[in-house]
């Protein structure tokens, strides 16, 4: 890794697929991959924290403390996984390679997959190491809204029967241009929930605007900055909230044309994790790195077996909005 501590292609990552598959030819490899990856300071022993280690012969880390044996894919999305690590890793590619990614039925056909299931469980794994827990909260001047997406159920009168409200937060620069952007599922359009899930991706101090709506005349005794933009009375609704108006049809739009509408409305949530992970790194020069940080996400991920996946009361993957 370079001086500055930032990964480096070429170096820390690969930079094209010729690459990869000359860096990664088989589990030996992609298991010193991993390790670096999840411990880049040095082996830490989970037991007793000790770094000093033996490897064994099944490709074990034992602690010389505790003799407590390691596996570097232990509780991470590759853990007690069947499948050759060489192909987690083209599947990775493959996803962070194209910047719109694509459907499981895409990847079941670039990795061969018998079953449209297994292509299913790897993307929705994956979907589960984009978003960091610890990531930091938006900031500065702060766009607020929300946008159904799904279709109308039939005699609904275009009503939001049928439909799922998604939260929207993004930022705008000083030169007035989108930066990160936060999305959220909630229970009912124009309700409290909106008001929790500012307050959970905005930081305190930040200028929030909105159209108005009277549930959020919370945010200024929550710690906010508000400017309510009167949205009901605009003849172009768009231009009320534009960057929220533009990340909303990117979003419909990345449904239709790379999911076609195959979105589980249990998953929705996960599916908006990786349109968020696509679009705060649509700058990103280097799809090499989208690939190195999906990684290094995952090695910090539950496995997430498929049965977690689904819902208890589901016996297969969900149904479509």
């Amino acid at each position: 890794m370079s001086v500055s501590g930032f990964p480096v292609g070429g170096v820390d990552y690969p930079k094209t697929y010729q690459q990869l598959q000359a860096w990664f030819p088989d589990d030996a490899a992609c298991l010193e991959y991993l390790a670096g990856l999840r411990w880049p300071a040095g082996f830490a022993c989970p037991g007793c924290g000790w770094g000093e280690f033996w490897r064994t012969g099944k490709g074990l880390w034992m602690c010389r403390r505790c003799e407590r044996k390691t596996s570097v894919t232990a509780g991470t999305i590759f853990h007690r996984t069947r499948t050759p690590l060489s192909t987690w890793f083209a599947a990775i590619w493959f996803i962070t390679s194209q910047k719109n990614g694509m459907s499981a039925l895409g990847l079941q056909r670039v990795l061969g997959f018998g079953s449209y299931e297994t292509a299913w469980a790897w993307l929705h794994k994956l979907r589960r190491a984009m978003v960091r827990p610890d990531r930091e909260r938006l900031s500065g001047v702060v766009e607020l809204d929300e946008t159904m997406v799904g279709g109308v159920d039939a005699g609904a009168g275009g009503g939001y029967a049928g439909k799922v409200p998604v939260m929207i937060a993004v930022e705008r620069n000083e030169s007035g241009r989108l930066g990160r952007v936060r999305m959220g599922v909630a229970t009912r359009p124009n309700t409290v929930d909106l008001v929790e899930f500012a307050t959970t991706v905005i930081e305190p101090g930040s200028t929030v605007r909105t159209d108005g709506a009277r549930i959020l005349k919370r945010l200024p005794a929550l710690g906010y900055i508000h400017e309510p933009v009167d949205g009901y009375s605009a003849q172009d609704q768009a231009s009320v909230l534009p960057g929220v108006h533009l990340v909303a049809s990117l979003l419909k739009r990345w449904f239709i044309g790379t999911l076609h509408y195959r979105v589980g409305v249990q998953q929705l949530p996960y599916y908006l994790d990786e349109y968020t992970f696509r679009f705060n790194r649509r700058s990103s020069n280097s799809r090499g790195l989208l690939f190195y940080r999906l990684l290094q996400q995952a090695v910090g991920t539950d496995p997430h077996p498929l049965a977690t996946l689904l819902k208890p009361h589901e016996k297969k993957i969900p149904d479509f909005f």
